[in-house]
């Protein structure tokens, strides 16, 4: 039952950005900036996080689930540093998605050089 809840929810997030690429005019940029956005704003008023409860991987996985671990991230940081976490929160909660971007970037140009010339 897990993974059903979890490859719908996933699924209709995933639905909704490709209706809005295909329908709009807003850039994948845009609409992947937007979903950041969308789950730092249900993350800051509560609703991502039962959300997540939930449908674990399907929503803690897609952009939305990344905006909401911002919002976490920072409302900890505020509540422990106070308005001075307001700038430090997201850092810690990005510091993970940056680390392994940077190390898997890494690894990929080692393994797969640009033969480029």
């Amino acid at each position: 039952m897990e993974y059903l809840k979890a490859f719908l929810v996933g699924g209709m997030i995933c639905c909704v950005c490709q209706v809005l690429i295909d329908k709009t005019a807003l850039t994948p940029a845009r609409i992947l900036t937007g979903c950041v956005v969308a789950g730092v704003l249900l993350g800051a008023v509560g609703l991502y996080p039962a959300l997540a409860d939930w449908a674990g991987a399907g929503a803690t996985v897609p952009l939305t689930g990344f905006g909401s671990a911002l919002a976490k991230g920072t409302r900890e940081a505020v509540e422990r540093d106070g308005l001075l976490g307001a700038l430090t929160g997201p850092l810690s909660a990005a510091a993970g998605g940056i680390t392994a971007a940077v190390l898997f970037g890494t690894l990929a140009a080692l393994i797969f050089p640009s033969r480029e010339k």
